[in-house]
């Protein structure tokens, strides 16, 4: 996942392509995904199979990596973007 930042994805990672959902359809999830399950297109080396083509969803697209997300190391990342899914998903409590 080579993204256009200053700040460079980490080898390995794909906390990204893991922990936040995504609600649009993508190649193999027709549905989206939920938070936390790995995306049908993240391959074995964790770089994404659809970057840079028209399939991939904007949402990842707009995702670009930074020190605060990243962190120093793939736990961070993962640990951070899952809290922001957390803090940020709409609320299932009725009233």
């Amino acid at each position: 996942m080579a993204c256009q930042s200053d700040f460079s994805c980490r080898d390995g990672c794909g906390a990204c392509c893991i922990a936040p959902s995504i609600t649009s359809p993508l190649p193999g999830m027709p549905h989206g995904k939920p938070a936390g399950q790995p995306c049908a297109q993240l391959l074995p080396d964790m770089r994404c199979a659809v970057f840079g083509q028209s399939e991939r969803p904007a949402f990842c697209g707009g995702l670009r990596p930074s020190a605060e997300m990243c962190g120093n190391s793939r736990e961070a990342a993962l640990h951070w973007l899952t809290r922001l899914e957390a803090l940020t998903a709409p609320s299932t409590v009725a009233a």
